[in-house]
């Protein structure tokens, strides 16, 4: 009897590991472009992906806004994007591996940390249309436009509380509508919790185009940001 009760708690706990790993397995980002494949149909990936390996913590927080913590990610787009998409999950699995990812020093300092937060994003286009204005002035005194936003998304891996709460969007350029429109410009994603409270724990932010566009630059500060554009 022992013996069998064994096996059973054995096989439980193994089929509690998979599932874990496989909810916590990142697919490629596919974008709104569908094509079939057999019997299946499938979204076409992106064709250009920049990958964001970060760490939140309590303290750190870039603004109050709707009494909630937010942080940013800068994005300098220096071309018309068709499209763009945005995905983000907390924590970034163990055995995440991205060559080309870029790697926060809070992230490399948190790299084993266990903690993680209820991901809600936004994307948010500035009136910043020249990489030669970009500074923390202006970036202060800019006027940000709200595109979209996401909470939940069940094409995310779980959480490793096993609840969707990891977030992405697919956000099409309005061309009829300047306002609307993903033009050349200085961008940012939000991110905070849905409810009220603390954001701590690492994350993996990525952003993603249909088509190739060369000289784009990602930073969770601006002086990060225009470093990377002198590259």
């Amino acid at each position: 009897m022992k013996t069998t009760l064994t096996l059973i708690c054995t096989l439980f706990i193994a089929v509690l590991f998979t599932t874990n790993v496989n909810a916590q397995k990142l697919s490629k980002f596919g974008s709104s472009i569908e094509k079939t494949v057999g019997p299946k149909t499938i979204k076409v990936p992106y064709t250009d992906v920049i990958s964001y390996l970060g760490y939140a913590a309590n303290g750190q927080e870039d603004e109050i806004k709707d009494d909630k913590k937010f942080y940013y990610i800068y994005v300098w787009i220096p071309l018309a994007a068709p499209e763009l998409g945005i995905r983000m999950m907390s924590p970034v699995p163990d055995k995440y591996k991205n060559k080309k990812a870029i790697v926060s020093a809070e992230y490399a300092d948190n790299k084993g940390s266990k903690d993680y937060f209820d991901t809600y994003i936004t994307l948010e286009r500035s009136d910043i249309i020249s990489a030669s204005n970009i500074s923390d002035d202006a970036v202060k005194n800019a006027t940000w436009v709200v595109f979209d936003k996401n909470d939940d998304s069940s094409e995310m891996p779980k959480q490793p509380s096993g609840s969707s709460y990891n977030s992405l969007f697919r956000y099409k350029s309005e061309v009829s509508n300047p306002a609307k429109a993903l033009t050349a410009g200085l961008y940012r994603v939000g991110f905070t919790t849905y409810k009220k409270g603390e954001v701590n724990g690492t994350f993996l932010a990525e952003v993603a185009a249909p088509v190739k566009l060369p000289g784009v630059a990602m930073a969770k500060t601006i002086d990060e940001l225009l470093k990377g554009l002198e590259q």
